[in-house]
C-alpha cells in the first residue's frame, strides 16, 4: 500500500485527475448497472452517432469516460498513467488537457462522421481516442526534438500506434476510427501547444 501511494504521489496531477474520474464512473456505473450492456451505456451518455445528429451532442464528451467492462477501462487507463504522465510533464497540466480533451472530441467525431455517412452505427464509448491523442501528441514531439521524449524513443511510440491503430480495424468491438481522430487531433494539437509555448517564453 505504502508503494502504491509514493508511487501515486510522483504522478502528475492533471492526468491522474483523469485517470480518477475515469475509475471512479465506472464504480459507479458497476454499482447502479451492466457496464458491458449497451443500452445501459447508450442511456448513461455513450456515443451513438444518430443520436448525436438529432443534437445530443453531449455524448461526443461524456463517452470519454466511459467503459465496457473492467477488462477495457484498465487496458486504457494502465497506458494513460504513464504515456498521460510523460505528456504532462513535457507540456505542463493545461496543454496536457487541452490535448487530451480536445483530441478524444475530435476521435469520437470523426468516428461519428464515418458512422454516418457509411449508415453503420454501434454505441461506442471509452478513453482510447484521448489516449491516441496522447500517443499523437508524444509522436510529434519526439520526431520534432529528434530522439526520446522523457525515455520513451519514437520507435515505439510510432509502432504501438500502428499496432493498436491496425487492431482497432482488425478486431470486433474496437472503434477504429475514434482511434484515427484522437491520434491526429493530438498531433495537430501538439503542434499548435508548442507553438503558443514558444510565443509565451518570447513574452
Amino acid at each position: 500500500m505504502n508503494e502504491l501511494t509514493a508511487f501515486l504521489k510522483t504522478r502528475k496531477k492533471a492526468n491522474l485527475t483523469i485517470v480518477a474520474i475515469n475509475v471512479l464512473v465506472f464504480i459507479v456505473f458497476s454499482i447502479i448497472g451492466n457496464t458491458e450492456d449497451a443500452q445501459f451505456m447508450l442511456t448513461h451518455g455513450a456515443c451513438f452517432a444518430p443520436l448525436v445528429k438529432e443534437g445530443e451532442v453531449y455524448r461526443l464528451f461524456t463517452a470519454m469516460f466511459l467503459h465496457f467492462g473492467v477488462e477495457h477501462l484498465i487496458g486504457n487507463m494502465l497506458l494513460l498513467i504513464f504515456l498521460g504522465d510523460t505528456l504532462e510533464r513535457v507540456v505542463g497540466s493545461v496543454r496536457y488537457l487541452i490535448i487530451y480533451l480536445l483530441g478524444g472530441l475530435g476521435g469520437n467525431v470523426l468516428s461519428c462522421c464515418i458512422a454516418l455517412y457509411r449508415k453503420n452505427y454501434a454505441v461506442s464509448a471509452g478513453a482510447s481516442g484521448a489516449l491516441f491523442a496522447v500517443i499523437g501528441a508524444l509522436v510529434y514531439l519526439v520526431l520534432r526534438k529528434r530522439g526520446d521524449v522523457e525515455g520513451i524513443s519514437g520507435k515505439r511510440l510510432l509502432l504501438m500506434a500502428a499496432l493498436s491503430i491496425a487492431q482497432g480495424f482488425t478486431a470486433a468491438g474496437i472503434d477504429g476510427y475514434a482511434h484515427i481522430g484522437g491520434f491526429l487531433c493530438g498531433m495537430l494539437l501538439s503542434v499548435f501547444v508548442v507553438r503558443c509555448g514558444k510565443k509565451d517564453e518570447k513574452r
